[in-house]
């Protein structure tokens, strides 16, 4: 057989290949399974890629109107639970599908690409907007808290975010009240003792005087409760 025969052979096959893989590119070149709400669309690639230049981002919203996407599925049905499907994609600051997601088992967007997700992918105005994708806590403390999570948290480190009061001064007995009570106006950098039973600054400034305390501006400095002679060492500075 000569040479020319040889090479002839070689390009018939290239070119049986690349029919092929036009043909059949979900048995030729599919890195693997999709997932199973696509499965329908296993033998139609050209569905999502687009010849020779890869998955279109443009293409997912043909089926996936951005509006609807974590509020209604494709086919126009209300998702039934909106805390699995936060509705945030309406607010991201560009759609590019596949930089987050790959629907096929195993493959992964390349590392170029590839974006976890951030809360600085969103609007700015959406990301003071938690409570549109997360529960508000219902514990007594976050239930007192007017204003917005941002007051006490931030998306870089919202975990863990522990707050325990009984550190600087213990709420028992009468002191179990309303946040308001102590820290005026919900300023929670600051707070004040004054306003409650004999907590007057006249009758506070006699009887620390009397006792040869002359600093007792910062009143968790030396109680951490509501028990006479609590132990003290910290606090925030308060109001006179």
């Amino acid at each position: 057989m000569n040479r020319r025969w040889i090479l002839a052979i070689i390009a018939a096959n290239l070119a049986a290949i690349v029919a092929l893989v036009f043909v059949y590119p979900h048995l030729m070149v599919s890195p693997g399974a999709l997932m199973s709400a696509h499965a329908s669309l296993a033998t139609d690639c050209f569905a999502c890629h687009a010849p020779l230049r890869g998955a279109a981002p443009a293409r997912c919203t043909t089926c996936h109107a951005l509006p609807d996407i974590g509020i209604r599925t494709t086919k126009g049905v209300p998702i039934a639970s909106r805390k699995a499907h936060p509705a945030f994609h309406q607010d991201l600051r560009e759609s590019n599908c596949v930089a987050c997601h790959s629907e096929h088992q195993g493959a992964r967007p390349p590392p170029e690409s590839r974006k976890a997700f951030s809360h600085a992918l969103l609007r700015s105005e959406t990301q003071a907007l938690c409570e549109s994708c997360h529960k508000a806590p219902a514990d007594t403390l976050h239930r007192e808290m007017p204003g917005g999570c941002s007051k006490c948290h931030a998306p870089p480190a919202w975990k863990p975010a522990t707050f325990d009061h009984a550190r600087l001064f213990l709420l028992e007995g009468d002191h179990d009240t309303a946040c308001v009570t102590c820290h005026v106006g919900n300023d929670y950098g600051r707070y004040t003792c004054y306003g409650c039973h004999e907590h007057t600054p006249s009758n506070i400034r006699s009887k620390h005087v009397r006792e040869g305390i002359q600093d007792f501006s910062n009143c968790v400095s030396c109680h951490r409760s509501s028990r006479e002679g609590g132990e003290g060492g910290g606090g925030r500075r308060g109001d006179d």
